[in-house]
């Protein structure tokens, strides 16, 4: 039976540096704006946790809600007026957006030293060069990162396979492997043999959308599984009548992994930790301090 990967703790490791840090920090108060437009509930939740957990480490929060009907320009206009602010050193959008709006239009628009997503052209432009450094590493992949090594993973030389391509986890994690010089594949709803080409991994990322996708024949017995997916499924004997499962089939899977991630409590706790830790960083380079252990997870 394969061990836990015990996001939760993890993420309060993290969150406790991000405190001291704050502490620390004497010149400036690290600030962090989230831009939410619409009334959509889930989105909701996500700001509503992210100033929570702000408040809890002592990052100040800003919140911007516009209506489900606020222009293009009116959106813009909101990031630019943030990124103008000094008070404000990390700015979020909340993502998606409404169909009506240009989301790249509107993520052009904060200020690169404030991009603590990390989804700005050019940071992840730099976190693909070797020899360059982002300002800041999109927070899911660095969170995935920080996972394996708090569980003593051998990263070098290991060979790793990332199920998935999107901008937000799998290409950003792939980079993120490759300068841990890990041998990296990745695959694709157009990989062909996909199941073989899952099963060579040593270490596995599955961000794929799909909900227990990968199953235990798919898995290389020792395999270290990371489960980025969060899908919520029918389940009649649940009080709410669904429960949530990952992109792996844990029930499957954990029998022959080595460690595991579950789901709910693996990567998803790391994701608001790394946005707090990359508010801190931002904090950091205004007050032109030396960067903080977020880019940690880049080689130097």
């Amino acid at each position: 039976m394969a061990r836990l990967i015990d996001g939760t703790m993890i993420a309060q490791k993290v969150r406790a540096e991000v405190a001291q840090g704050v502490l620390k920090l004497s010149e400036v108060k690290p600030g962090l704006a989230t831009v939410l437009v619409g009334d959509d509930p889930a989105s909701q939740a996500y700001v509503s946790s992210k100033q929570k957990a702000c408040a809890q480490v002592g990052i100040t929060s800003f919140g911007r809600h516009l209506s489900a009907t606020a222009s293009q320009a009116e959106v813009e206009a909101a990031v630019r007026e943030l990124g103008q602010d000094p008070a404000v050193h990390g700015i979020l959008v909340q993502l998606p957006l409404p169909a009506h709006l240009n989301e790249e239009a509107v993520l052009s628009c904060v200020p690169l030293e404030k991009d603590v997503d990390g989804f700005h052209p050019i940071n992840l432009g730099r976190l693909a060069m070797k020899g360059r450094e982002p300002l800041f590493v999109p927070c899911t992949p660095a969170g995935c990162i920080r996972l394996l090594q708090e569980t003593g993973v051998q990263l070098a030389g290991a060979e790793a396979v990332v199920v998935g391509r999107s901008n937000i986890v799998g290409m950003p994690a792939a980079l993120l492997l490759v300068r841990q010089d890990a041998t990296v594949t990745i695959v694709h709803s157009r990989t062909r043999s996909m199941a073989e080409a899952i099963r060579r991994a040593d270490v596995l990322v599955v961000a794929i959308g799909k909900p227990r996708f990968v199953t235990r024949e798919m898995v290389k017995p020792g395999a270290v599984v990371i489960d980025v997916g969060i899908n919520r499924i029918s389940d009649p004997s649940s009080p709410r009548g669904s429960r949530l499962v990952g992109d792996v089939d844990f029930e499957g899977v954990s029998q022959v992994a080595e460690a595991i991630t579950p789901v709910p409590g693996g990567v998803g706790p790391m994701t608001i930790a790394m946005l707090l830790q990359n508010t801190l960083t931002a904090a950091r380079h205004a007050v032109t301090l030396a960067p903080s252990s977020t880019t940690s997870v880049v080689d130097k």
